[in-house]
């Protein structure tokens, strides 16, 4: 600023009228800089209609991008799910193989340990008689007994028993190394089925990963549209297997109407009263496991679903269904595209309450229906065992386990 100064004028010349000039001055600074920062929020002007329609149209279209790509990614993940779920089966039946193989191994080493023992025997009382010392010694020792033995002037000095328990000797060591080495090629495979498990396991993780990250990147007023959005679809879904379930009660009154009106016309012709159709529940065997199984899945709604859950606390879909299944004394195999071959196929128009429900193009999901349109399952990772329509997933076949 440097040090000029402007010529004091009379009317500053007093304290007082300075300091009441610098008050004036203030103040008139302080209303300038007011009047020019911006408005408040509270003094804003609210959003207009337009704004608002516009915020809320982009919200739910955001909402329904997010749906449709985490949708994908959960079926992604449903279908890895069933691939660990083959992997996981499979280590699991080769751990029981190479338990016993190993324990194959180990029996078959027993024997051979009895087959030296038998050997030292013998070469023990040719010790005490003077007769074949070396000879026995070197059997023991000889890797291969059989070469040792090629002579036929050695083997002609043996006796019968003797030579019994050399054959038996040489058979229980071939017979022992065929078994280590085929434990350890079960161990061998082991490894690579876990591995393989490992694999499906991290990819499943990674679909859920990357469907969270999606689901975190939402604003709330996305997370509500995706909330009211996935409502809207379940409440479509139910009214649409409730019109289903309606429409095959009265497809089903009008046939067991016309048996009757044709049973009743003919008996008034003299005839003999055609038969009365079976009822539609089938054959109460089938009928009492199929009760039997929604009843042990109504017992675990609302535990959570997890990838590989076999229970009793977590499952997943096909988890849920095997186990509801044994509950009723059939048992199922553990994925999906084994479960869908089981039993015999029921065309949609046909369930019955306890029958094998399955979705997707893929056969990555299943549940268990209990009738008017409705299933129990265990949904997608982060919901719980519940009731649904059958209709809120696209539907691919239905059988019927027993």
């Amino acid at each position: 600023m440097g040090n000029h100064r402007k010529p004091r004028t009379g009317v500053l010349d007093t304290p007082a009228a300075r300091r009441g000039a610098i008050g004036v001055g203030a103040a008139a600074l302080a209303s300038a800089s007011l009047l020019a920062q911006p408005a408040s929020a509270d003094d804003a002007d609210p959003p207009s209609v337009e704004e608002q329609r516009e915020r809320a149209d982009d919200a739910r279209a955001r909402a329904r991008d997010v749906r449709a790509e985490v949708d994908a990614l959960y079926r992604e993940a449903g279908t890895a799910t069933q691939r660990y779920n083959e992997a996981q089966e499979a280590v699991d039946e080769q751990e029981e193989s190479v338990e016993r193989l190993l324990g194959d191994a180990a029996e078959a080493e027993d024997r051979v340990n009895e087959a030296r023992r038998t050997l030292g025997a013998y070469a023990a009382a040719q010790y005490r008689h003077g007769t074949g010392l070396s000879d026995t010694a070197h059997l023991l020792l000889s890797d291969d007994p059989r070469s040792f033995f090629a002579g036929r002037h050695t083997l002609n000095r043996l006796g019968d028993v003797q030579q019994q328990a050399l054959e038996d000797f040489t058979a229980e060591r071939r017979d022992a190394e065929t078994r280590r080495l085929d434990a350890a090629d079960a161990l061998a495979g082991l490894e690579d089925s876990r591995a393989e498990a490992q694999t499906r396991k991290e990819e499943v993780q990674g679909r859920l990963a990357e469907a969270q990250r999606l689901l975190n990147e939402l604003s709330a007023e996305e997370e509500a549209e995706l909330a009211e959005l996935e409502r809207l679809e379940r409440e479509e879904a139910e009214r649409a297997a409730a019109e289903a379930a309606e429409a095959a009660e009265r497809e089903r009154a009008a046939r067991e109407e016309a048996a009757r009106a044709a049973a009743a016309e003919e008996e008034a012709q003299g005839g003999t009263p055609a038969d009365t159709p079976p009822p539609a529940s089938g054959d109460t065997g089938t009928s009492s496991r199929a009760e039997q199984a929604i009843a042990f899945a109504e017992t675990q709604l609302g535990k959570p679903y997890v990838m590989g859950g076999t229970g009793p606390n977590s499952w997943d879909c096909s988890g849920l269904t095997q186990a509801a299944w044994r509950a009723a004394g059939v048992e199922l195999p553990r994925v999906t595209w084994d479960q869908v071959n089981a039993g015999t196929s029921v065309p949609r128009d046909q369930l019955r309450p306890g029958d094998l429900v399955f979705f997707y193009a893929d056969i990555s999901h299943v549940g268990l229906y209990i009738g008017d349109g409705m299933m129990i399952h265990a949904p997608k990772p982060g919901a719980y065992v519940r009731y649904e329509s059958i209709d809120y997933m696209p539907f691919h076949s239905a059988r019927r386990p027993a």
